[in-house]
């Protein structure tokens, strides 16, 4: 069904050679289980990305829907992912929606039982600042030195004690001169590195045969069960891990979609929008892209105005070319793309593989093409080669240059003498390639999240408000970038209106052509109160005074610190007092309210209770005439809430 009922002799031959690799290394029931839960997830309308790494280089994984990225379209290449020439475990990371990615563990639990099924344990191991600190606690030696001592570690990763005592004078001459500090830091640097603590694996599943206890020893933590080897001893074991990896882009996406469809009807299947939209391609290179998944930094936003992308193949060079290392062959990029009549290559051999970048390497996927296209290498052995390359492995990279060049019988390769390129232009391309190989990106990778850009680019062009309440909903925990996306909307022209107790949920979501301020964006607001308030108001109506709302919620979620911040944030705004005037009676109707639920629990009469139906009055409280907070005032209240 991906490619109609005639699909080209190039799409029957990939097919079949990949399903004969596949089947060859055993894998035929990695990709099976694999499909399963994304099956299971996508008729649960869990959402799931698109792919994520070399794995969307398989066309046999597009075409039983684990991937959603053509590979022939973008010239993904399969031994990136499944390498016939090196034995090792293939990995499908897959991205689920943040919020259900549980569902899908359980569901593999489920369906190969709990005892085949298991997390997988990491270790925190002692790092340069964090062993100084240890030590020092338990030589007794004061806080505030070891602290000192830890700060003067430079901040930076992968940093040691040793390199810290080459790098930082101070910190050295302080190792020299006071045995305390040689004593401290000598033991420190014998025990930095050990594992420190044991913890669970962010997104690792370790599935088995036969129970996982039958492979590997199991540990409890918080009553979940991991195994007590990690991640990378399982593989050599020959174990199978899973990836489920929770995005957060997912369910913003899903959320838009959903509030779309409710609010105008219409259903956007976000894997079959228009890819070449002209107009969304635009505001991309406006640089106005906040929200935009991957393309949001300040550094972003600038390149992407230099950048100017007109299709997608442009916007997945820039998520590769974007990042230390690559960034220098920016400019030679973009001059390339304006002036492509000046591009020069080596050897015409290297047009066909490099015209989509305009004569720059920018990915892994180009580094493999060149081996295998100028000196004959298989696919997958110009796997093994890149790989080496990256690791600047010099006494392999000596060998691999002579077969690259010159060729080698045994392993069957010509070599680029032999195809009929130059030494010398040979030995050039093989130094470009060794400069390039340590910062190349894996364009199946670039590819897919390019993908998930552009989606969250188009629902922002063509459904703004409903795209920025999804957004800033998935970020309301995170007071800054809540402010920041709320300014995004003042930009886009888009009305941000206060929180109301009676319309809506804890979800920022559209009223109108507005957003209204969702009510777990508040401080001192938690999921679990909105929750309740909004059933309360969807089965009994809604709240008509401060005094209903007390009394409906009394004993549930109505306390001191929630009321304050509904009042401040003018949720009860329409109830018809002014804030201070609620602020000022609040306490008295929090403890009338706790007073009569008291009594009713106890049993007990009030004096109202002796009294005829028609004698008894409703418990009211009087509201001080007094005006509202001065304007500064009263912004700055809200503000704060």
């Amino acid at each position: 069904n991906r490619y109609g009922d005639n699909p080209s002799q190039e799409i029957i031959d990939r097919k079949n050679y990949e399903l004969g690799v596949i089947k060859k290394m055993g894998y035929v029931d990695y990709f099976l289980i694999v499909w399963d839960y994304i099956h299971y997830a996508k008729t649960q309308g869990i959402p799931v990305g698109p792919g994520r790494g070399s794995g969307a280089g398989s066309i046999v994984a597009y075409a039983i829907e684990i991937t959603d990225i053509d590979p022939m379209k973008y010239a993904l290449l399969f031994e990136r992912f499944l390498n016939p020439e090196r034995i090792s475990m293939p990995d499908f990371d897959v991205d689920f929606c943040y919020e259900r990615r549980q569902e899908v563990i359980d569901y593999v639990s489920r369906k190969y039982g709990p005892d085949h099924v298991s997390q997988i344990i990491t270790f925190g191991t002692m790092s340069a600042r964090m062993v100084i600190r240890d030590v020092g606690r338990v030589l007794d030696v004061p806080y505030a030195t070891a602290d000192k001592l830890a700060k003067m570690v430079p901040n930076e990763l992968h940093i040691t004690i040793k390199k810290a005592l080459e790098q930082n004078k101070e910190f050295k001459d302080e190792y020299e001169n006071n045995p305390e500090t040689k004593k401290l830091l000598d033991i420190a640097m014998a025990l930095e590195g050990m594992p420190r603590q044991a913890s669970t694996h962010a997104c690792g599943i370790v599935i088995t045969k036969d129970p996982v206890v039958t492979y590997v020893p199991l540990y409890v933590r918080d009553n979940q069960i991991s195994t007590q080897y990690i991640m990378t001893t399982l593989e050599e074991l020959g174990l199978l891990k899973m990836d489920f990896l929770g995005l957060r882009t997912l369910t913003v996406i899903q959320n838009a979609v959903n509030m779309i469809e409710k609010d105008t009807g219409v259903h956007i299947d976000v894997d079959h929008i228009d890819y070449d939209d002209k107009k969304v391609l635009e505001s991309l290179g406006t640089g106005k892209t906040d929200g935009v998944f991957q393309l949001e930094s300040a550094g972003m936003k600038s390149f992407m105005k230099q950048l100017k992308p007109k299709n997608l193949d442009e916007i997945i060079a820039g998520i590769s070319l974007y990042r230390p290392g690559p960034m220098d062959f920016i400019p030679k990029y973009l001059a390339n793309r304006e002036h492509p009549e000046s591009i020069v290559y080596d050897t015409p051999k290297l047009e066909k593989i490099l015209k989509s970048t305009y004569g720059c390497m920018v990915y892994q996927e180009q580094v493999m093409q060149i081996v295998r296209n100028l000196a004959g290498y298989t696919l997958g052995r110009s796997d093994l080669v890149r790989r080496a390359m990256a690791k600047k492995k010099a006494d392999v990279m000596d060998k691999e240059r002579q077969y690259f060049v010159y060729g080698n019988e045994e392993l069957n390769v010509p070599g680029c003498v032999k195809n009929g390129i130059q030494e010398s232009v040979a030995n050039k391309i093989f130094d470009d390639m060794v400069d390039f190989a340590n910062y190349a990106f894996n364009k199946s990778h670039a590819a897919v999240y390019a993908v998930v850009a552009y989606q969250t680019a188009y629902l922002k062009i063509y459904y703004p408000v409903e795209y920025m309440a999804a957004l800033i909903s998935s970020v309301r925990e995170n007071t800054e970038k809540m402010s920041s996306y709320i300014q995004t909307c003042k930009s886009l022209g888009i009305k941000i209106l206060p929180p109301d107790i009676n319309k809506g949920s804890g979800d920022f979501l559209v009223d109108g052509n507005a957003i209204r301020f969702g009510l777990s964006g508040l401080r001192s607001i938690g999921d679990g109160v909105t929750e309740v308030v909004h059933q309360e108001v969807v089965a009994n109506g809604p709240f008509t005074s401060l005094e209903d709302f007390c009394t409906r919620l009394s004993g549930k979620e109505a306390n001191k610190r929630t009321i304050e911040s509904f009042i401040l944030a003018g949720a009860f705004d329409s109830f018809g007092y002014n804030r201070h005037q609620m602020m000022m009676v609040y306490p008295a109707v929090l403890e009338q309210t706790a007073k009569e639920k008291k009594n009713a629990m106890s049993g007990q009469m009030s004096l109202m209770d002796f009294l005829g139906e028609e004698e008894k009055t409703e418990f009211q409280v009087r509201y001080p005439d007094v005006e509202e907070y001065p304007k500064d005032e009263l912004l700055a209240k809200e503000k704060e809430i």
